[in-house]
């Protein structure tokens, strides 16, 4: 169970009276500190504080799952079914899960942690069943596994049931406005297949994110894929409360608050795969909208010799990484690769001579010889304090993850002035726009002149599918205007490869601005970004559009494209 779930869970334990508020303290407190990683309803059992029945009857309470026990003959063993062989006993012993009977499609069991996704994901591959769970103490699930696997066929006859379909199964699609209600539904099987089918076909179809947006008259489903968002099939309306509570349970999120948005997140794993997903809530007018970010870790390759730079911006690139001190940043809009692009980096330069410290919010990406910490604002650990607990710390090189405010560029500044090298991003157009708003921060021109060395700014193409994209003919007018007289331009059919989109997978497009002494001079006299765009260029500067329309005469993307994601550039 997650640390929030939990101390819920202990607040919950208050509020029935079965333990103190000063009790719930003590085990929070022993939690904090311990070495051990313990739930708050374990701890609670060590000191004495709380029986295993009352823990598990407040589980199933918040939870909104059956209670089962031997003492009330509740929980029933169906020893002729060959349980034993469905699940094994060392799985049994070790995640405390009995199973207790089943069907063609279910298996019911009995689970002292059901909170414990890892646990439920894998018995859903091991079983390939739909899984109907139940809440129970441990000392219960031990005689059950000594029963089913040590002593069967030697135990009193007791009666064998399985799991028929009851009334409540029959009404499942019915209006859920009853919490515990909706909490039941959200654990019953024909939500986690339909919410298991549609992350599985996200991945499948490799989208960035997921949509669930609720409507007057209907749920609606839609992936990102290759930055657009296409409509997905839309499940039953009705089932809409039970879906979204299901994500909900997945991200350790507060079912029961609609008011508020919330942030969370899981992962499983897909296809062989590990994929992280990032979940946000939002309350609209017809409910809840969800959007589940996925991160697929094993498709990024970090690698900053491949990711897209023609020769010239990759050499500027290098000169600058490589110096011991002074500020990097990577700038554009949400979803732009911009974390990409620092991981490469930091890939490209990272060793163990070095010692090179990240916060971020959240890690996206774990890297060997590499100190990332996960930034919490909500109890204090902001960009800021651990920025200026980072220079205690004899730092090489430092990451940040996003330069939001005054506070936060005036601490990168005075890092890269005492010898560190600082890497991070901003969201702005491109190369000039960095300068302006570093300074709209408020940071004074002669620091920012001093310790600039490079700006990258980038998009995101889709790229043509290699299938089935097709030359086309172009205006002269337009051939003239953009530079590809004697080129082969294509563009987007579609078929199936590419999902009829005409477009499959994305790339990066760049525009590298290195800072020399000219421009520092140009910076420090608070110079009109007209003018240092104007001296950028006379120098050779290679614009986002300069960089698209090299890919387009290469063949990799289409001109609409390109003029689409570099509209509103200079």
């Amino acid at each position: 169970m997650a640390g929030e779930t939990r101390k819920k869970l202990g607040e919950m334990l208050v509020e029935d009276g079965l333990i103190e508020e000063s009790q719930l303290e003590e085990a929070l407190s022993i939690q904090q500190t311990g070495n051990e990683r313990k739930f708050i309803g374990e701890i609670l059992l060590d000191l004495g504080y709380l029986s295993e029945e009352g823990l598990s009857l407040t589980l199933s309470k918040k939870l909104g799952m059956k209670y089962v026990s031997f003492s009330d003959k509740s929980m029933i063993i169906n020893y002729e079914q060959g349980l034993e062989k469905l699940v094994s006993q060392q799985f049994a012993t070790d995640n405390m899960a009995v199973p207790l009977s089943k069907t063609d499609r279910y298996l019911s069991i009995a689970m002292w942690d059901p909170l414990d996704f890892m646990v439920v994901d894998n018995l859903k591959q091991l079983t390939k069943m739909d899984l109907v769970i139940h809440c129970s103490t441990k000392t219960d699930i031990l005689d059950g596994i000594d029963r089913l696997y040590v002593k069967k066929g030697k135990v009193e006859e007791e009666e064998a049931v399985s799991v028929n379909t009851s009334k409540e199964e029959k009404d499942f699609f019915s209006t859920a406005d009853d919490l515990d209600t909706l909490k039941s539904k959200a654990a019953e099987a024909p939500v986690v297949k339909l919410v298991n089918q549609m992350i599985d076909e996200a991945v499948t179809k490799g989208a960035s994110d997921m949509h669930i947006d609720p409507r007057e008259d209907r749920l609606s489903i839609r992936f990102r894929i290759d930055g657009k968002l296409y409509e997905m099939e839309t499940p039953p309306q009705e089932m809409q409360a039970a879906i979204i509570s299901r994500i909900k349970i997945l991200s350790r999120l507060d079912i029961a608050e609609k008011r508020l948005p919330q942030d969370g997140g899981f992962n499983l794993k897909v296809n062989g795969r590990a994929i992280d997903f990032r979940v946000a809530t939002l309350p609209t007018i017809y409910g809840e909208k969800i959007v589940i970010r996925l991160l697929d870790k094993e498709s990024i390759k970090m690698d900053l010799d491949t990711i897209g730079l023609s020769k010239e911006n990759y050499e500027r690139i290098l000169a600058n990484i490589d110096k011991p001190n002074g500020l990097v940043f990577v700038t554009g809009p949400t979803g732009s690769g911009k974390s990409t692009m620092l991981y490469c980096i930091l890939n490209k330069i990272r060793s163990g001579s070095k010692n090179m410290m990240t916060i971020e919010d959240p890690v996206e990406y774990r890297m060997d010889t590499v100190n990332q910490v996960h930034a919490k604002a909500n109890i204090g650990l902001d960009f800021a304090r651990v920025l200026r607990a980072f220079l205690r710390l004899d730092p090489d090189i430092i990451m940040v993850g996003e330069v939001r405010d005054l506070e936060t560029a005036e601490i990168c500044v005075r890092c890269a002035l005492v010898g560190r090298l600082v890497f991070s991003t901003l969201h702005t157009n491109d190369c000039v726009g960095t300068i302006s708003r570093l300074l709209d921060f408020g940071i004074e021109p002669f620091l920012l002149s001093t310790t600039l060395n490079l700006v990258i700014a980038q998009r995101l193409a889709r790229k043509l599918c290699t299938k089935c994209k097709t030359v086309i003919h172009l205006e002269k007018e337009t051939i003239d205007k953009y530079g590809l007289e004697g080129v082969q331009v294509y563009g987007p059919v579609g078929c199936d490869v590419c999902d009829n989109r005409g477009y499959k997978g994305r790339m990066a497009i760049f525009e590298v601005m290195s800072v020399d002494e000219h421009l520092k001079s140009m910076i420090e006299k608070k110079t009109d970004m007209v003018d240092i765009r104007d001296f950028l260029l006379s120098k050779g500067l290679k614009t986002l559009r300069d960089d698209g329309l090299e890919k387009v005469k290469q063949g990799l993307t289409s001109l609409d494209e390109i003029l689409a994601i570099t509209m509103g550039t200079s």
